[in-house]
């Protein structure tokens, strides 16, 4: 009687709400708790699905036209329905959990890290409004293979783990063995989705009985290592787990604590994504102690150089050693000049000596004259990326003999054609005159830069001039009444500040004080307010100095909000917060554009 009483709009309306809030099934009170033992197939008979009330296409009232933002929202990345995606995680769960009887994580975890194996589950019963149930149907008449969406839930695709899959299995746990190190593993902390990499690997630490592997793996940390680094371990390097104790990884840990690192040092360097060739890393510790570094020395290297160690597992050392060998140094004098360039070990540098040792090698040049070019040069073959053969013999007409001529005559000739960054061949390099570059380094040095280091190799292409030059503008801040310390700080934040004339410097902070009252302490912080042009700094100073006058600004605003703002907001608050402030700004606009 009382349905009677209400009208039908208003009936509609209260099922369209009934029917949004609960889009998606309730599993029924007697599948509410977790269990481990696979209750009968007639149990998914009680399960209640609410949106399920009517079809939409059925009954106009229930319709809601979506518009696009709507179904953007309602499609999952792949283009399949969010709904359809949804009820299948959920049937595929309810399937491994309740059918098969697997852990709530271990079905939770499969069921929403395997969206390939899902479409293929939805493909079978797209044509079915309700694909929760018709996969529930599905499942009854057609047992999937367990160990697909599995593999895919721990991180591999399907064409990775195609070949992985066992041969006359399709249940989990016929492969109780298999579940087992994987709970291990898991259970330690390592990252589920990882796991599938060190199946692929290395899938004997999977055929383990019972303890082995966690076995295994405390015996790294007996080592002194942290369990956060040995899972960083065993994730990049799963062979370090088969078999015993890496002993070229012991020897690597024996040899960094002797040069004064801790045994956690290691896992702040290394990747998940990496792998590392441990018994390289060790040759390359141990070469370096063959070339004559005191552990002092080697410390300070690979702190400054991580990578010469992790980056490629030392591939580049062997790649340069190689290099200098066949082109006829004795082993003494490859170590002689790699214990005076130590930089040129460093993965960078080592690509673009062997770019060099290509370039030469390709316009036929001698193997002696090779080598004499690229020991006398190697640091500054070492810091820079060169142009490709065919590129510099344009300018000779093809002739590689005429250019290898000109090398052979003037090397600093080949430094001024292959090298591409322009700005550095003739002040990087010196090719001119060589006392520049010298120069250039001791003045980097006196700021700060410790020399053969990384940040040295970087300050020297980003501070353009010479070392004359550049101390001159650095001498330059110091006497407009700046600490050098301060100074030294400001251009290593900003190391564009020194590739201006001395004079523009000036300009910018009479700028400062003239049109602000400013003291110059003020750019401490904000190094950047040098780099910026003239035009910008002298008309944006110039109106907050008129709004000043006038009362309509704060006083004492921070440079960097003057100047670094962007021009929308500047104009916004500075600009039009004043009825004149608009025919103001351009007339500073004209004014300060005439001048430049």
């Amino acid at each position: 009687m009382l349905i009677r009483k209400i009208s039908s709009s208003k009936f509609s309306k209260m099922i369209l709400q009934f029917n949004n809030l609960f889009l998606y099934r309730c599993v029924s009170d007697k599948n509410s708790t977790i269990s481990h033992t696979p209750p009968p197939f007639h149990i998914f008979s009680n399960t209640r699905f609410f949106h399920c009330l009517g079809s939409p296409i059925k009954n106009p009232n229930l319709f809601m036209p979506k518009s696009s933002a709507q179904l953007s929202i309602t499609n999952s990345v792949d283009g399949t329905p969010r709904v359809a995606k949804t009820d299948a995680q959920a049937a595929l769960f309810d399937y491994l959990h309740c059918t098969r009887g697997l852990s709530f994580l271990d079905s939770e975890h499969i069921s929403k890290n395997s969206p390939c194996f899902l479409g293929y589950l939805i493909s079978k019963v797209e044509k079915d409004q309700d694909i929760s149930r018709a996969l529930t149907k599905f499942f009854r008449y057609h047992p999937i293979n367990e160990f697909e969406p599995f593999f895919e839930s721990l991180g591999l695709k399907p064409p990775e783990f195609a070949s992985l899959l066992p041969r006359g299995l399709i249940f989990l746990h016929d492969d109780q063995v298999l579940l087992d190190n994987y709970h291990t593993l898991s259970d330690y902390g390592v990252p589920r989705s990882k796991i599938g990499r060190m199946y692929k690997e290395v899938n004997e630490i999977f055929k383990y009985g019972v303890g082995v592997l966690d076995m295994k793996l405390r015996a790294y940390e007996r080592l002194g290592l942290g369990r956060s680094t040995v899972i960083k371990l065993v994730t990049c390097s799963p062979l370090l787990l088969e078999g015993e104790i890496n002993n070229a990884f012991v020897g690597i840990l024996e040899k960094l604590k002797a040069l004064g690192f801790s045994s956690h040092w290691i896992g702040g360097y290394i990747s998940s994504k990496n792998t590392y060739n441990w018994n390289r890393i060790l040759d390359t510790l141990c070469f370096l102690e063959e070339v004559g570094y005191s552990d002092e020395e080697m410390g300070a290297l690979l702190r400054n150089d991580t990578a010469l160690l992790f980056e490629g597992s030392g591939k580049q050392v062997y790649v340069v050693v190689g290099a200098l060998l066949k082109l006829g140094l004795k082993m003494h004098e490859v170590y002689g000049l790699v214990l005076k360039n130590p930089q040129i070990l460093s993965p960078k540098s080592a690509k673009n000596f062997w770019k060099a040792l290509h370039f030469l090698f390709e316009i036929g040049m001698e193997t002696e004259y090779i080598a004499q070019i690229l020991c006398s040069h190697i640091e500054i073959l070492g810091s820079h990326s060169l142009k490709g053969p065919k590129t510099v013999l344009r300018k000779f007409s093809g002739d590689k003999h005429s250019l290898c001529e000109t090398i052979k005559k003037d090397p600093s000739a080949f430094f001024n054609l292959a090298f591409k960054l322009k700005s550095c061949n003739a002040e990087y390099v010196a090719a001119r005159n060589p006392n520049n570059f010298v120069e250039k380094i001791d003045f980097l040095m006196r700021i700060g830069y410790v020399e053969n280091s990384e940040d040295m190799v970087k300050a020297l292409k980003r501070f353009r001039g010479r070392g004359d030059q550049l101390q001159e503008r650095f001498d330059c801040l110091v006497g407009a009444g700046l600490d050098f310390n301060q100074v030294s700080s400001m251009v290593k934040q900003a190391p564009t500040v020194l590739n201006q004339t001395k004079d523009i410097l000036e300009r910018k902070i009479e700028c400062l004080r003239n049109y602000l009252g400013y003291p110059v302490e003020s750019i401490v912080s904000f190094p950047t307010y040098l780099c910026y042009d003239m035009e910008r700094i002298s008309a944006r100073l110039s109106m907050y100095a008129w709004l000043r006058e006038k009362g309509a600004a704060k006083p004492m605003l921070s440079v960097s909000t003057l100047v670094a703002s962007s021009d929308v907001r500047f104009v916004k608050y500075f600009v039009n917060i004043h009825p004149e402030g608009p025919e103001v700004w351009e007339n500073f606009k004209k004014m300060f554009t005439m001048e430049e």
